[in-house]
């Protein structure tokens, strides 16, 4: 945080206006702002939600107060307007003092992109978000906005594109400016500009260390190229760096233990697992903490390892957003769990609600999705799981270029054409099995002396059925 005596006019002196007569209530949104960038709470202020609770109390009718208030709740999307009565009640008193009150264009238009997003329409929140950006590229609550629906959306180049145009601005003499890199660099390397990105990450860990977000791209990056060894002891390196960073620690793990499965380390993984990513996802309820926990498990359950009783564990933690169906990532992996717990009627319950959802979607971006993506997708990991690879492979198959429509990183996604291989390879048919050969083709020809498409490319070798 700043030590500007007087943190209002800090934000006008950087042509943001915030429309508040509290010193006190500018001073705390710049420490929210300032953790949301960072992936951390810091314990000595509070915390965000001690910051929050306390900005409310410094003034009350502070829009943008109410704003950062609600748009981290919205967009951590572990809850909905639809789902939360108190959200539901935040954004209408947002809505309501907002209208009540002189604001900036730039302020209005941040209110009106939060009611887009509230309502399902994220592609036209993030055009409300640029259009503040176009005019106020340092307005970084805009750009965070922005960059993570992006990211829902699997909107890489938007991702990308948002920061570069913004990228110039963000001299070194302005707060927070070494994260803008890591941002940026994330952006490039989901675009496939590896050294650019890797680059930019490296010069954002020069001038910050404890970067945590500038540490993941880089573990991206190891991971997209399968260099296993340069990602294990760069994560074994930097550990101590990031381990404190409470948003984001469990996802670094996460990436440490990919380079384990991807080595055929299942008991490495597993560990990692065991003491970082179970206990971190327990004690947070993260939407992003859970979608790791599922897809590091379902990953070594296709790999074939034994899990004990860790599904059912997780499933405590995912059963209470069976029926959220905010993101269709989000509800792949909470079935993930419950198809791993071999709890049928979580399982009904989730692809029921969603197929309800889907027929009236309004103008919800996700739920407009379900029918051609996210339920064939969650259909596809039933069948497997049912042992009906073909079905699965018939499912997955055609869809498998748009998956990107429901966002995750190209890392996180992987995971489904690793489901798609493993189906195919499994499928009775030959012609299946012979699609899994070209899948591994070119998924060695992409990612060259991968150990785990060559462990892969062994077994279709073996497998031969009756034609």
């Amino acid at each position: 945080m700043e030590t500007t005596t007087n943190q209002g006019a800090a934000w006008q002196d950087a042509g943001l206006v915030l429309s508040t007569t509290s010193n006190e209530a500018c001073k705390l949104f710049d420490a929210v702002l300032t953790q949301y960038a960072t992936w951390t709470n810091n314990e000595s202020l509070g915390g965000i939600e001690g910051c929050l609770s306390k900005l409310k109390a410094a003034d009350p009718n502070f829009t943008m107060g109410h704003v950062i208030a609600n748009g981290l709740e919205l967009i951590g999307t572990g809850s909905s307007v639809r789902l939360n009565k108190e959200l539901d009640s935040a954004m209408r008193t947002m809505m309501t003092l907002s209208k009540s009150q002189p604001l900036t264009e730039r302020e209005k238009l941040h209110v009106s992109a939060l009611d887009m997003f509230a309502s399902g329409q994220l592609p036209k929140a993030c055009d409300l978000w640029e259009q503040i950006l176009q005019s106020h590229p340092t307005d970084l609550l805009a750009l965070k906005f922005s960059h993570d629906t992006f990211f829902y959306l699997g909107y890489q180049t938007q991702m990308r594109d948002s920061v570069a145009r913004v990228y110039p601005f963000w001299t070194p003499d302005i707060p927070l400016s070494s994260y803008v890199k890591g941002i940026y660099s994330f952006g490039l390397m989901e675009t496939n500009f590896f050294d650019r990105a890797e680059k930019l990450a490296h010069e954002a860990l020069a001038i910050n260390r404890t970067d945590a977000w500038s540490v993941h791209t880089i573990a991206h990056i190891n991971e997209m190229k399968a260099e296993v060894k340069k990602g294990l002891d760069f994560m074994k390196e930097t550990e101590n760096n990031w381990k404190n960073s409470d948003m984001l620690a469990c996802h670094n793990y996460w990436h440490w233990a990919l380079y384990f499965i991807e080595k055929g380390d299942y008991e490495a993984a597993l560990t990692i697992y065991d003491n970082h990513i179970a206990p971190r996802c327990l004690s947070s309820g993260s939407m992003l903490d859970i979608v790791d926990n599922s897809s590091m498990l379902y990953r070594l359950h296709l790999e074939g390892v034994k899990l004990g009783d860790r599904w059912n564990n997780v499933l405590k933690l995912t059963k209470q957003h069976t029926k959220d169906h905010i993101l269709l990532f989000n509800d792949v992996h909470v079935l993930m769990s419950s198809l791993g717990a071999k709890d049928h009627k979580t399982t009904d319950e989730l692809l029921t609600t969603l197929q309800e959802l889907a027929k009236e979607p309004g103008e919800d971006h996700e739920l407009s999705l379900a029918p051609s993506l996210g339920l064939p997708l969650c259909q596809a990991l039933v069948e497997f799981e049912n042992g009906n690879c073909d079905k699965a492979v018939d499912l997955l198959y055609p869809i498998r270029y748009q998956l990107i429509q429901i966002g995750g990183s190209n890392a996180q996604r992987d995971v489904f054409s690793q489901l798609l291989i493993h189906a195919a390879l499994n499928s009775k048919s030959q012609a299946k099995q012979n699609l899994a050969r070209c899948l591994l083709r070119e998924r060695d020809e992409m990612r060259p002396n991968s150990p785990m498409t060559e462990r892969l490319i062994r077994k279709a070798a073996t497998v031969h059925s009756v034609a």
